[in-house]
């Protein structure tokens, strides 16, 4: 099966070294064991990826330069894009502190830069998403038509975050208010499961990624919600390099997903949302399939005879 990420940083020793020494995620790094974390040049990392079928996978960027002093990794973004953009979609992280320069930045990155969608941390940023601050980046999205992602989560050990400012009722005045603003979800919103699913339910513009808390407490909900309520709007994401992507695919074939429902995941949705082809498929009648059963058992006989 064809997948698409949709949260994924290519682990050169560049992004692990600057994962270690982010001013953020120092604590958080305390509790990560980094053996894990083999680095690998950036065709590596395509090699990796093609050979497990992942067709495409979104990078976003970062900015919080003005809550913690940490220089935006936006343009390691576009240099992965640029060396791959038949694997890489990236999109443009953004600081809402900076007002017209976070949109001026928006504009020069997807319209001359390359970049597909934009993405915010309201934690970072230390605001709501319902922030006046965020209206003007949420407009520019909607005339560029781009997507944008939230990273949520509990923002583990991150120093002076507050876990409300990504509690997805929040997310629910920003899609309410701008219904043409294709929004994303990441970390599935946690530890809000039922709240987030109801947020996603309920707004045609709202759509989710589980990256990180398929298992842990009440995540259950999530798969019930995707066999039932909201199976186009779950998007599959391993959260590579925290979480490295092969394992991220078994877990996904382990979850009790209807087979439709999976197929949907792990492609369908996020080549929609993109605009994307959708991944072709060839029909098989009964007849194919004996003729095909057909061919195995001879070329086994024949294999028998010699």
């Amino acid at each position: 099966m064809s997948v698409i990420d949709f949260r994924f940083r290519p682990n050169t020793p560049e992004t692990i070294s600057g994962i270690q020494n982010s001013k953020m995620f120092k604590g958080l790094c305390e509790m990560i064991d980094f053996s894990k974390m083999k680095p690998q040049t950036l065709d590596e990392v395509v090699a990796d990826l093609n050979s497990y079928d992942v067709q495409t996978a979104v990078i976003t960027g970062r900015d919080c330069e003005t809550t913690y002093g940490a220089k935006s990794n936006n343009d390691s973004v576009i240099e992965f894009v640029s060396k791959h953009p038949e694997k890489f979609i990236g999109f443009v992280g953004l600081d809402p502190h900076k007002g017209m320069r976070a949109i001026e930045e928006l504009k020069v990155s997807v319209n001359e830069l390359g970049m597909k969608g934009a993405a915010v941390d309201p934690y970072l940023a230390q605001i709501y998403a319902n922030d006046a601050k965020y209206y003007p980046i949420y407009s520019k999205c909607c005339e560029l038509d781009i997507p944008i992602v939230f990273t949520t989560g509990p923002a583990t050990l991150v120093p002076n975050s507050i876990i409300d400012h990504v509690a997805p009722r929040y997310i629910d005045f920003a899609a309410r208010d701008f219904p043409e603003l294709k929004i994303v979800i990441s970390h599935g919103g946690y530890p809000w499961v039922n709240e987030a699913i109801n947020v996603v339910q309920r707004n045609k513009n709202v759509y989710i990624d589980l990256s990180e808390y398929e298992f842990s407490p009440m995540s259950e909900a999530y798969i019930q919600a995707a066999n039932t309520m909201i199976p186009d709007k779950i998007l599959y994401a391993s959260a590579h390099p925290f979480v490295d992507f092969k394992q991220a695919l078994k877990t996904y074939e382990s979850l009790p997903f209807n087979p439709d429902v999976r197929q949907k995941i792990m492609y369908d949705n996020a080549a929609k949302l993109l605009g994307l082809k959708p991944q072709a498929t060839v029909p098989v009648n009964g007849d194919q399939v004996q003729n095909l059963v057909g061919d195995i058992v001879r070329q086994v006989m024949m294999e028998l005879k010699k």
